[in-house]
């Protein structure tokens, strides 16, 4: 077996664009769904809003802290870990919080505030948890995010594809009513293809590699969710469905952009992207399984 540093991730430029024309699909299903009075909610519920930015932008950084100092995992391994943290959350949350019947409107509003600022959240968050993990090889690193292309991916990603079906629900109510089933069920296959096509891309690596971070990852992400749900349930007593956006939301981070920083800032390091390419995995199976298990849960109450 070779260096886990010399590891080679299969992901380029055109993955990403067609992962973000996907994306974008996914966030057109849930607008149909969405009405302006689920937003004038979180608007007037801030609590809501900072349970979950205080979810993610502290809780989950200092859960992985605490996970690095009980692992001891690589070098490499852990600071793939504390990227991971520092990224905003991911865009297939607003789905995976959609398909359980939570509340997609925080969720929506959750992922646009973490990515918009996280060209400056994320180098912060990294740089100081960075701080807590043992010396290696590394040297110092230092990156930086544009700001621009923040906004770019919020419009592009979230804002444009809610607009769409925005205008669609208001201007054409019956083309809404024949197309959201298919809408729906399509969207559902996407969600599932970018596991598919995520293992397949990647399946030398997963088999040879796949035993020092399937566990990291498996923990790292469970806790993270638990941690989002019963810190805003428990301790910030919020309703059930703010507080499975907020675990979902805190769970779900964006790895496609930790990998996009992982190949250029720190040349590809092998257990960075290993952590990064396996969380990409790992995130959107216990999530789709998290989601259908409340979704089932509702329909067993209602």
């Amino acid at each position: 077996m070779t260096d886990i540093n010399s590891i080679q991730i299969n992901f380029d430029q055109g993955q990403v664009i067609l992962l973000n024309i996907c994306l974008g699909f996914l966030m057109f299903g849930v607008a149909l769904d969405l009405k302006l009075s689920d937003f004038s909610y979180v608007l007037t519920n801030k609590k809501a809003v900072l349970s979950g930015l205080i979810s993610q932008w502290i809780l989950l950084p200092f859960l992985t802290v605490l996970l690095v100092w009980l692992f001891q995992p690589v070098y490499s391994i852990a600071l793939g870990m504390i990227l991971i943290a520092a990224c905003p959350g991911g865009n297939v949350s607003n789905y995976a919080v959609h398909l359980s019947g939570a509340n997609v409107a925080l969720s929506v509003v959750l992922t646009m505030i973490s990515t918009i600022f996280c060209a400056l959240s994320t180098p912060f968050i990294f740089a100081q948890l960075r701080k807590f993990i043992p010396e290696g090889h590394a040297g110092e690193i230092i990156f930086d995010i544009s700001f621009m292309n923040m906004i770019s991916t919020i419009v592009q990603l979230i804002l444009v594809p809610l607009i769409l079906g925005y205008v669609c629900v208001t201007f054409f109510p019956m083309l809404v009513n024949k197309i959201k089933g298919v809408v729906k069920k399509l969207s559902l296959l996407i969600f599932i293809g970018f596991v598919v096509a995520a293992v397949a891309g990647n399946l030398d690596n997963l088999k040879n590699y796949i035993g020092l971070v399937f566990f990291i990852v498996l923990i790292h992400n469970g806790l993270a969710l638990a941690v989002g749900y019963f810190f805003s349930s428990s301790i910030m007593k919020l309703p059930s469905d703010d507080a499975k956006a907020i675990s979902i939301e805190t769970g779900i981070q964006n790895s496609g952009l930790a990998l996009i920083l992982i190949f250029n800032f720190f040349d590809g390091m092998g257990g960075m992207a290993l952590i990064a390419a396996w969380w990409s995995v790992w995130h959107l199976l216990s999530s789709l399984a998290l989601a259908t298990w409340w979704k089932g849960r509702n329909k067993a109450i209602s």
